[in-house]
């Protein structure tokens, strides 16, 4: 059977009369989402001091959390204010690769930031020697290579099936599993597939950042005392925090469709969004505000373009 010529995303059918009311929070996300996000690039490029490997991987971060949600959210937008819902399985296909890729980019920038967090604490004299530049292109390298690989791989499965069963997308975008379930004949491939990007992406980065941060406590814990504990240990539970609900929510919505999970087709579609959305709102201000050197960087922006005097041109007066 032909594969149809459009698909249509059935977004969220059970609450598809407030459709209009769902726009406005989802837009406003969006442009928080890109304004701290590029204002924490900005910090980061323009202040000498923050030109360091930690804050390389956070500029990157920030960067990808730009990217990940302009993969979905304007074509959302679009469908939640005018109804615009059809894709072509080439766009679909190529959303789909965007939206994996540049979220397994977002695990393997986590994986990164937390075993440089690790090298500075727990072996800070050999710091500099280990996180150089070539330790940094090494590590990008192997992230693109990495993410690129396997999300090619996924995708390239998906592309030469038969969709004979229905053209209604259950989801607002293009995910791996809601687009394989329309398929008809063999998807064991696709199903082993996705289990494996699970296995690759959770089952070892967030044992790797696990054993990072654990390390790290254990370190600073031995170390600190009073309220420089606590200050740790709040810090640390926070990154670990937010990192378990982006891979808690990621897997769900992964996993709900692949082992067949009875999920409600509005709160699989929302828990897909929250997976792409609330890293990247929460990100700039973990890594960015709660910093202190960023929010130094911040205040010291903003008190300069206060402190400018206001130069008004005046033109001389003809006679």
């Amino acid at each position: 059977p032909m594969a149809p010529v459009m698909f249509l995303f059935s977004g969220f059918p059970e609450s598809y009369r407030y459709r209009r009311l769902l726009f406005l929070p989802f837009f406003l996300s969006y442009v928080l989402i890109v304004a701290g996000n590029s204002l924490l690039i900005y910090v980061i490029r323009t202040t000498e001091s923050l030109h360091s490997p930690m804050y390389v991987l956070v500029s990157a971060l920030a960067l990808v959390d730009i990217v990940t949600p302009t993969s979905i959210m304007p074509t959302m937008l679009l469908s939640l204010l005018f109804d615009w819902d059809e894709i072509s399985l080439a766009g679909c296909l190529s959303q789909m690769f965007a939206t994996h890729f540049s979220s397994s980019l977002e695990s393997s920038i986590l994986l990164a930031m937390a075993l440089d967090r690790y090298v500075a604490i727990c072996e800070p004299l050999r710091y500099a020697d280990i996180m150089n530049t070539a330790t940094l292109v090494k590590l990008l390298v192997f992230t693109l290579v990495r993410s690129g690989v396997i999300m090619f791989t996924l995708v390239g499965l998906v592309a030469p099936l038969s969709f004979c069963r229905s053209n209604i997308i259950g989801h607002c975008y293009c995910d791996h599993m809601a687009l394989v379930s329309l398929a008809c004949g063999d998807t064991n491939q696709n199903h082993i597939m996705g289990l494996a990007v699970i296995a690759c992406f959770v089952g070892v980065d967030i044992s790797v950042i696990f054993f990072s941060y654990v390390k790290i406590l254990h370190v600073v814990l031995q170390a600190a005392a009073g309220e420089e504990t606590w200050k740790a240990f709040h810090t640390c539970g926070t990154h670990l925090i937010i990192m378990m609900c982006f891979y808690l929510v990621g897997s769900v919505t992964f996993l709900s469709r692949n082992l067949q999970i009875p999920i409600p087709v509005d709160v699989n579609t929302f828990l897909g969004v929250l997976y792409i959305v609330f890293p990247a709102s929460v990100n700039p201000i973990i890594y960015g505000v709660r910093t202190y050197e960023v929010r130094n960087a911040i205040l010291r922006m903003l008190k300069l373009c206060l402190s400018r005097p206001l130069m008004v041109r005046v033109a001389p007066l003809k006679t």
